[in-house]
């Protein structure tokens, strides 16, 4: 293939990254966008076997077909539950490999490396490899496998500061010098480093932490790129890693913290223990399908605001029955998500993609929160640290200032959850002893079913 051909294929592969990313930023056009992207790869990988002269596809086509079939088996038996697990071992598998490209870029010319290459493979290693094992290590946390709580041990800080300042010596001695011994012992620090880092943060910063993951992944990809000399890689890797930051500033916004506080870790935890505290002696009101119904089906209008546990129950379809139900009846419905809801970026919008939910009903909490004095419900399925009012009252609660949906303005809260454990926070929501809220203590799906059976006898 000419120079000038495979010019033209890789900038068509790289136009075709960013309309497909483009169109990401809309649920209604994001299946199209992530085919438009997965196109530009398709045109990418050809491209670069035919223009390297590559000959021998056998171990191509034994990676391919065995990539596609894990890939053909995840995609139909991972739950949406699972979701953000699957994303964390992605990033890690993408950080990875980048690693171990660039390190067999280095062996394939060994001693024949220029200053900068060698300074590009050195850093494609150090975050491809950090990116690694901290991926590995939220996906335990988010799997339940490893404690979602912040895990640390005596000295801590200095250890991280220790194998930080031997990485950055290793990238310097191994740009000097080409020795091969000096890479591998990068390396291992940076997996060290990768573990040592994300161990500390607690559960309820994961989906930061998976955004931010996912951003170096990208960075070592390109990276990778500019010791390759490989413009479509630096270009993918470029886009990747700037999307990346870009939602992980989206992220910390939304929780009202920093991205070096979330690196610091020691926040908050999980929300699996089960147990739970209540402010005082204050007692809750406790809600019936029967009573609830009533409420829900004679409303004008319903805000619901999805968490985690809807997503634990599987009950997306359960709801969208609930919504439709009502949406016959005359009730606006209306669908309030926030952007740290659930276990990972844009969680919620995916859960309630696949129940079909039409991409009009989602909005964010700037459109939702002004009218929230006027709504007559606010029905809260599975979320917690996201609809506190702890967040806005209380300064010294540690999630003050998060921008919260404000379901505690509504005229009634209905909130659907198993027990008052607190959320990630760790902290107990003030919410739930209101004299306009009802705890409806179920699984989620029971709860919507037998709401949505009662509301069709109201």
């Amino acid at each position: 293939m000419s120079t000038e051909l495979a010019a033209i294929a890789y900038l068509v592969a790289a136009v075709l990254f960013i309309v497909g990313l483009t169109r990401l930023s809309s649920p209604a056009t994001a299946r199209s966008g992530n085919r438009l992207a997965a196109i530009g790869m398709l045109v990418a990988v050809v491209v670069t076997l035919l223009d390297t002269g590559i000959l021998d596809y056998v171990w191509i086509v034994v990676g391919l077909v065995v990539g596609t079939a894990i890939g053909a088996v995840l995609a139909r038996t991972v739950a949406m539950t699972s979701m953000p697990e699957l994303v964390a071992v992605f990033n890690g598998l993408g950080g990875g490999a980048s690693a171990l490209v660039a390190a067999s870029a280095f062996l394939a010319v060994p001693g024949g490396n220029e200053l900068v290459t060698l300074l590009t493979l050195a850093l494609s290693v150090l975050v491809g490899s950090v990116t690694f094992t901290g991926s590995l290590v939220a996906y335990g946390k988010l799997a339940g496998r490893i404690p979602g709580r912040p895990v640390t041990f005596p000295g801590q800080v200095v250890v991280d500061g220790v194998l930080a300042l031997g990485a950055l010596v290793a990238v310097g001695w191994f740009t000097a010098t080409g020795e091969p011994i000096v890479l591998w012992a990068l390396g291992g620090i940076a997996l060290v480093l990768g573990l040592t880092r994300v161990f500390p943060i607690g559960g309820g910063d994961m989906p930061v932490v998976i955004a931010f993951l996912n951003s170096l992944s990208g960075i070592a990809a390109s990276m990778a790129g500019f010791a390759l000399d490989s413009s479509i890689l630096i270009i993918a890797g470029a886009l990747v890693g700037a999307s990346g930051l870009i939602l992980t500033g989206i992220m910390v916004r939304a929780m009202n913290r920093t991205l070096v506080g979330v690196l610091a870790g020691g926040f908050g935890g999980d929300d699996s223990s089960g147990g739970g505290g209540t402010i005082g002696d204050r007692p809750v009101r406790r809600g019936t399908a029967e009573d609830l119904a009533i409420v829900l089906a004679y409303a004008d209008s319903v805000v619901i605001v999805p968490g985690y546990g809807l997503a634990v129950a599987q009950a997306q379809h359960a709801l969208r029955d609930l919504a439709d139900e009502l949406g016959s009846r005359g009730v606006e419905v209306r669908y309030a998500i926030h952007p740290v809801a659930g276990r990972m970026p844009g969680h919620m919008n995916v859960l309630l993609a696949e129940a079909d939910v039409s991409y009009d009903l989602l909005h964010e909490l700037d459109d939702v929160n002004p009218d929230m004095a006027r709504t007559d419900v606010a029905l809260v399925v599975g979320a917690n640290d996201v609809v506190n009012p702890a967040a806005r009252e209380d300064p010294g609660s540690p999630i003050y200032g998060m921008p919260i949906v404000d379901v505690d303005r509504a005229r009634h809260a209905i909130v659907i959850k198993r027990s008052l454990s607190p959320g990630f926070a760790g902290i107990d929501n003030p919410l739930f002893y209101e004299e306009n809220t009802s705890m409806f203590f179920a699984d989620a799906k029971s709860a919507l079913e037998d709401l949505t059976r009662e509301v069709k006898q109201a």
